[in-house]
């Protein structure tokens, strides 16, 4: 995907009406709490030290979710103040962080929030952002930024099977949807991250951009697997009775031929800069 596509799909999502941005997740809320992946710890801990974060940070996430990368950066001790506007990720999220009480979520989204100038030492957005307008987003985050302070992006891409494996699934997908029959390699996922690392210098709030990124493997069963498939944008837009007719022959397949389990691996990412 080069960068003007992925700029037009980032930008089909920014474009939505607030209301439908605020409850896209809510009838997968749970689900997506229960299987989409975290954050690597090792990667968290680059982040952390990258950033220069301490227990004396204060932390401003934009659109937190459930809580998936907070709980990650809660132990450090320091203030996080979560900006949720999906009221059912926000109180997942609540429950989640229910023993960090240095976490505080504010059901309201980033558009809305009452703007508390140079107060933050870093903005985080944990595969957040693209959901809200590019002309918002950088700005405002720079605006809640101390004097160097930084915009910390963390990003998990798509869970997705080796390329054998993604090659019979793809025959179930061409015939109950072929508009989902789509793999992205290693290199196209780079290419990817390293274009979501672009938009942030070319916001021109932010300098000095440092990358990382890392490879994970997991397993996960039949109906992990295809509870996670729900939680991504693609499948919340199909048609039910398509979505059921796909998910039934994709689970008969994998309880056949891969025995109820799929081996799985993901690229988790992050971007870091400097306020300008």
């Amino acid at each position: 995907m080069d960068y003007r596509t992925l700029k037009q799909r980032l930008d089909g999502y920014a474009s939505r009406e607030l209301s439908q941005r605020t409850t896209w997740y809510s009838s997968v809320a749970a689900a997506y709490n229960q299987v989409r992946p975290r954050y690597p710890a090792s990667l968290v801990a680059q982040v952390i030290d990258t950033a220069a974060l301490s227990s004396e940070s204060a932390i401003l996430e934009v659109g937190c979710g459930p809580g998936t990368a907070t709980v990650s950066f809660a132990p450090l001790g320091c203030s996080v103040v979560c900006v949720e506007p999906n009221p059912d990720f926000a109180h997942l999220a609540k429950l989640n962080c229910r023993t960090y009480p240095n976490v505080r979520i504010d059901n309201v989204s980033f558009e809305e929030w009452p703007l508390a100038e140079n107060s933050f030492d870093a903005v985080l957005a944990a595969t957040s952002f693209h959901w809200i307008p590019a002309e918002v987003a950088y700005a405002k985050a720079a605006q809640a930024l101390k004097e160097n302070g930084r915009l910390i992006l963390l990003w998990n891409k798509e869970l997705q099977p080796s390329y054998a494996v993604y090659q019979r699934l793809a025959d179930v997908y061409r015939h109950h949807a072929p508009s989902l029959a789509r793999y992205e390699d290693r290199v196209e996922q780079e290419r990817i991250l390293q274009n979501l690392g672009d938009m942030v210098s070319e916001s021109r709030h932010f300098r000095d951009g440092v990358s990382g990124h890392m490879i994970s493997n997991v397993v996960y069963t039949t109906v992990e697997y295809l509870t996670l498939l729900t939680t991504y944008s693609p499948y919340l837009q199909l048609d039910p009775s398509v979505a059921n007719r796909l998910f039934e022959n994709l689970r008969s397949l994998i309880d056949r031929d891969f025995d109820g389990k799929l081996e799985l691996t993901y690229t988790s990412a992050f971007h870091i800069a400097r306020k300008v």
